[in-house]
C-alpha cells in the first residue's frame, strides 16, 4: 500500500493538482463572493473547456505525460474528447439562462462539469476497481454519477443510485462499467451471490462502501475516500487516494522517477508515455527545448519460481535482470560503429536510464506493416559486418564494473523449445504424453548440438522490425538503429538473422528471405573465403525452428497466463515460418515429430 501523502511525492501528479487546484479556486471564488458569483464562475469554467478543447486539437499524436501518461491523443481518442469538451461547455451555456431565469446560484455546478470532464478523458482499463468510500453525504454517488456520464460521453444518461439494485451495468463504447453499492449487503457472504466477481472480470467497477465486501476486494485496485471538511464548507470534499497490491510498487516509481530526472537535467522536460513493448519495462519520450531524449524505466526482474535445478526459467534462459548489461552492450555497439542508443544519464540500481532518441522511422510500412527491401537489406548487412568482428564476452561498463556476457548454452536453447509443449499445446488443446516430450528433447539436443560448435558472435537475440529504426541522415549500416539488446549472449549469429527473417509480427515473403540470406553469406564470404555458407544455412534453419517453438509458447503464454490476446493474430504466421525452417534436410526428424503430435490444421 502507497499513499500519496508528502508534497515530494505529488511533485510527479502536478499536472493534475493544477487543474484540481483551478477548480478549487473557482469553488471558493463562488463560495466567498456571494450572489451574482455563479455566472461568473459558470463562465470562467467554459473558457476553460474551450481552451482546453483547443489545446487538444492541436496536441501531436500518443500518450502525454499528464495524468500518469494515460492521456492518449489518436484521431478517435481526440474526436471523443472534443466531443465531450463540447458537449460540457454547451451545457454549461444552456445553463446560464436556465439559473438566471429561475435565480439559482449554482455555482458549483460549473466546476463539477469542469472536473467531470478533464478527469474522463483519461484512458481507463477494463478490470479496474476503483473503491469510493466516505461518510453518507460525502460525495461518492455525486463522483460515480459524473464519472459514468463523461465516460458515456452523454450528460443526459441517467444514472441512479444502485441503493436498491445494488449493481448497475452500463455498456459504454470502450467497455463496460459497473456502479455497486453494497450499502445493504449485511456481510461478505452476500457478495458472492451478486456474482459481482463474474461480472467486474472485464469491466470498469465502480464500488461504493467496498467496507462491506471486506476481504472480498481484489488485491489491486485504487480506493479514493471522501471526507466532509465542515470548516471549509458545505461543497469542500478531502479525498485520500491508496493505491494496493500492483498499484503500490508502480507508485513508489513515480519519486524514484521524477528525483532522477530533477537530478539528470532533466527535471523541467516534456513527458509523453510512447508504446513500449511485451516487457514490463515502459517509455517516455523527454522534450528539452528543441532535443527529445527517452525514458527507460525498467524495474529489476524479481525472480519467477524455480523450474529447473533451483533456478527461475529466467535464469536459465539468461535473461538479464537489471539495465547494465543494457548499458554494456550499448557501449560496445557504439565502439563498432553501430547505432545503439546514447545514454546521457543512468540509475543502474533503479533501473532508469535516459537515452538518446533514434526517432520513430521504422524499417517496415503500411498497415499491415510490411517489410521495407532496402532497409531489410541494410539490417541483413549490419548483421554480416558485426559477425566479421571478434567480438568478445567481456565489456566494461564503469571504471569498477565489468559485465560479462551468458552464453548460449544447450539449457538455454532447450528451455525456450519446451515453451511449445507448456504452452502451445495445451493452446491447442493437446496434451503430449512423457514419451513424446523426452523425444521431442532429444531430437532438440541433436540438431542443436551444431549451433553449439559454431563460432560465437554477439547474439543480441531481439533483432526484428519493432527494435530496427531507420536513419536516413548516417551512412551505410549506421543507418540500422538498435534497440531492445539487453538479453544478448555469446551465441551463433544465425539466430539473429533468423530473428530478423523471420519476424514474427511482419510477413517476410519466402522469396525476399532466400535472397537476403544470400546476400549475408556473400557478403560473410567476400570477407573471408573459408566461411563454411552450406554450414550455416543448416544452423540458421535450426535456430529459426528453435525460435519459432519459442514464439508459439510465448504468444499463447502471453494470452492465458498475462491476458494479452493480441499476440495470437500472429500464430499462424509464425506456424508458416516454423515450416519453412523444418523443411531442411537436418531436421526431418523433428519435422516428422511436429507433423504427428502439432498437426498444422490445429496451430492455424
Amino acid at each position: 500500500m502507497n499513499q500519496l501523502t508528502t508534497l515530494h511525492d505529488l511533485m510527479p501528479v502536478l499536472p493534475e493538482l493544477v487543474l484540481a487546484g483551478g477548480a478549487m479556486l473557482l469553488l471558493m471564488i463562488g463560495a466567498y463572493a456571494g450572489e451574482g458569483s455563479s455566472r461568473f464562475v459558470n463562465v470562467l469554467c467554459i473558457v476553460l473547456l474551450v481552451g482546453v478543447g483547443a489545446l487538444v486539437a492541436t496536441l501531436p499524436a500518443g500518450r502525454l505525460s499528464v495524468f500518469g501518461g494515460s492521456f492518449v491523443v489518436d484521431d478517435f481518442s481526440r474526436f471523443l474528447k472534443l466531443l465531450m469538451l463540447c458537449g460540457s461547455a454547451g451545457t454549461l451555456v444552456l445553463s446560464l439562462d436556465y439559473m438566471s431565469a429561475e435565480k439559482l446560484q449554482k455555482f458549483e455546478f460549473g466546476v463539477l462539469v469542469l472536473l467531470a470532464t478533464l478527469g474522463m478523458m483519461l484512458l481507463i482499463s477494463a478490470g479496474d476497481l476503483i473503491a469510493l468510500s466516505g461518510d453518507l453525504g460525502a460525495g461518492k454517488t455525486a463522483f460515480a454519477r459524473a464519472f459514468i456520464r463523461h465516460i458515456a460521453g452523454n450528460d443526459t444518461i441517467e444514472v441512479p443510485s444502485p441503493t436498491f439494485t445494488l449493481v448497475q451495468q452500463y455498456d459504454l463504447p470502450r467497455f463496460p462499467l459497473l456502479h455497486a453499492d453494497l450499502y445493504r449487503l449485511s456481510g461478505p457472504d452476500d457478495l458472492a451471490e451478486l456474482g459481482l466477481d463474474e461480472m467486474s472480470a472485464h469491466a470498469v467497477t465502480l464500488m461504493e462502501w467496498p467496507d462491506r465486501a471486506e476481504d472480498h476486494l481484489r488485491p489491486d485496485r485504487l480506493d479514493i475516500a471522501f471526507m466532509l471538511s465542515p470548516l471549509h464548507g458545505e461543497t469542500y470534499r478531502d479525498a485520500e487516494i491508496t493505491g494496493y497490491g500492483s498499484f503500490a510498487p508502480r507508485a513508489e516509481r513515480i519519486a524514484l522517477i521524477r528525483r532522477f530526472l530533477l537530478e539528470s537535467g532533466f527535471g523541467q522536460a516534456t513527458r509523453v508515455r510512447i508504446q513500449g513493448d511485451a516487457s514490463t519495462r515502459s517509455y517516455e519520450r523527454l522534450t528539452r527545448g528543441k532535443d527529445s531524449f527517452i525514458l527507460m524505466n525498467s524495474p529489476k526482474r524479481p525472480d519467477g519460481p524455480p523450474v529447473r535445478d533451483g533456478k527461475p526459467y529466467s535464469a536459465i534462459a539468461h535473461l538479464a535482470e537489471d539495465v547494465t548489461p543494457f548499458i554494456a552492450m550499448a557501449k560496445g555497439l557504439r565502439m563498432l560503429g553501430l547505432s545503439s542508443p546514447a545514454i546521457h544519464a543512468a540509475n543502474r540500481e533503479g533501473g532508469l536510464l535516459v537515452l538518446e532518441d533514434l526517432g520513430n522511422d521504422l524499417v517496415v510500412e503500411g498497415n499491415p506493416p510490411r517489410p521495407i527491401q532496402d532497409r531489410y537489406a541494410a539490417a541483413a548487412d549490419l548483421l554480416a559486418a558485426l559477425h566479421r568482428e571478434r567480438t568478445h564476452d567481456t565489456i566494461s561498463v564503469e571504471p569498477n564494473l565489468q559485465y560479462r556476457l551468458p552464453y548460449y548454452d544447450m539449457p538455454a536453447m532447450l528451455i525456450e523449445t519446451e515453451l511449445l509443449l507448456d504452452w502451445f499445446l495445451p493452446y491447442l488443446g493437446r496434451t503430449p504424453n512423457a514419451a513424446a516430450c523426452d523425444d521431442y528433447l532429444a531430437l532438440w539436443q541433436d540438431a542443436l548440438t551444431p549451433a553449439l560448435d559454431a563460432p560465437l558472435t554477439w547474439v543480441l537475440r531481439d533483432y526484428h522490425s519493432p527494435n530496427l529504426l531507420w536513419l536516413p541522415r548516417r551512412e551505410g549500416i549506421a543507418r540500422v538503429g538498435l534497440l531492445d539488446f539487453q538479453d544478448a549472449m555469446m551465441g551463433p549469429g544465425a539466430y539473429d538473422l533468423a530473428s530478423l527473417l523471420q519476424d514474427a509480427r511482419v510477413d517476410v515473403p519466402e522469396s525476399m528471405e532466400i535472397a537476403l540470406l544470400s546476400r549475408y553469406t556473400r557478403a560473410r564470404l567476400a570477407a573471408d573465403p573459408s566461411f563454411d555458407a552450406p554450414a550455416f544455412v543448416q544452423i540458421y534453419a535450426t535456430m529459426a525452428a528453435q525460435r519459432a517453438s519459442k514464439i508459439l509458447g510465448i504468444f499463447a503464454r502471453l494470452d492465458r497466463r498475462d491476458g494479452k490476446p493480441q499476440y495470437l493474430r500472429h500464430l499462424p504466421r509464425v506456424w508458416s515460418y516454423l515450416q519453412r525452417a523444418l523443411a531442411h534436410p537436418s531436421l526431418a526428424a523433428l519435422a516428422e515429430w511436429y507433423r504427428v503430435n502439432l498437426p498444422a490444421q490445429k496451430a492455424q
